[in-house]
């Protein structure tokens, strides 16, 4: 007999499980669609993914049934529908578009870029399960990107690139030439770059818990509103720029207080030299801001 016993699942919660689930399958689902070259159809069944994502905890928590079980069934689901699938799209993509078997330093580049940024997703959702408090809707804010918005910004670049680039640029132009190499070459930079931020610990805000969840102010339903209908309009432009816009948001205001810290530092040392090489002698304040 093993000296410690095993502790047996009895029961589960059904109904956030079941959409946990359909979260790992429209993330299986974008892995298939991409390997048959139907790249903008693997990028759109990822938001559906990024949808079951949000509802299987909504569920759970209206259920007040949120468990230890449904939160490692959905970081398994998520690591295939946010690692494993932006990386495959990346590289199929790639693959097909630049024909990197030519030019082999390129095609290690973008199979290292795929593999760091899936490896990046599995270590940020493992640092989550272990930091993470129960109670998920005290959440005001992430530290490091969020994979769904992670894997936002890989998809809506392919996204883009796929439904848009020649509604605004005739197919053959010298300006639709420009921008598909931009798209193509700058989506393993941006590939590295969110996987970078994922495994950070740059702080990013809780979108749902600080601007939807809970009474809030009428201003936050007009912009939702607002938002919503850029999105119907043109959502192949809005979802690059609500992901790629969020993903820089926390990034420039690290650096913005990483700045403003030091210069009231500077400033504070300045503020406390001798009177002798003083140059003006006027009050600084003593702190500086949280990063």
């Amino acid at each position: 007999m093993s000296k410690y016993r095993r502790q047996r699942l009895r029961y589960i919660t059904v109904l956030p499980s079941l959409v946990t689930i359909l979260n790992g399958v429209f993330g299986f689902a974008s892995i298939v669609l991409a390997s048959h070259g139907k790249f903008a159809q693997a990028g759109y069944i990822l938001i559906l993914a990024m949808i079951a994502d949000v509802l299987d905890g909504q569920l759970a928590r209206i259920s007040k049934n949120t468990s230890s079980f449904g939160g490692q069934l959905d970081s398994l689901c998520d690591v295939i529908s946010f690692g494993a699938a932006p990386a495959f799209l990346m590289f199929k993509i790639l693959e097909y578009r630049l024909e990197p078997a030519n030019l082999p330093l390129l095609e290690r580049f973008i199979a290292v870029a795929a593999t760091i940024y899936f490896c990046c997703t599995a270590i940020r959702l493992a640092r989550f399960n272990v930091e993470n408090v129960r109670d998920e809707s005290a959440h005001t804010s992430f530290t490091g990107l969020p994979s769904p918005a992670a894997a936002g910004v890989v998809i809506s670049l392919v996204i883009f690139h796929q439904d848009k680039l020649a509604e605004l640029f005739a197919a053959g132009t010298r300006e639709y030439r420009i921008f598909d190499k931009l798209i193509m070459y700058s989506l393993p930079f941006a590939t590295l770059a969110a996987g970078a931020l994922m495994v950070s610990r740059i702080r990013y805000q809780h979108v749902v818990n600080q601007y939807i969840s809970g009474k809030k102010p009428f201003t936050h339903l007009v912009w939702l509103l607002m938002a919503l209908v850029v999105i119907v309009m043109n959502p192949q432009i809005a979802l690059v720029i609500l992901f790629c816009g969020f993903a820089l948001s926390g990034f420039i205001r690290w650096v913005y207080y990483k700045v403003t810290k030091k210069h009231e530092k500077t400033a504070v040392i300045a503020g406390h030299q001798p009177p002798a090489a003083s140059t003006g002698g006027g009050d600084f304040p003593s702190q500086g801001g949280n990063v």
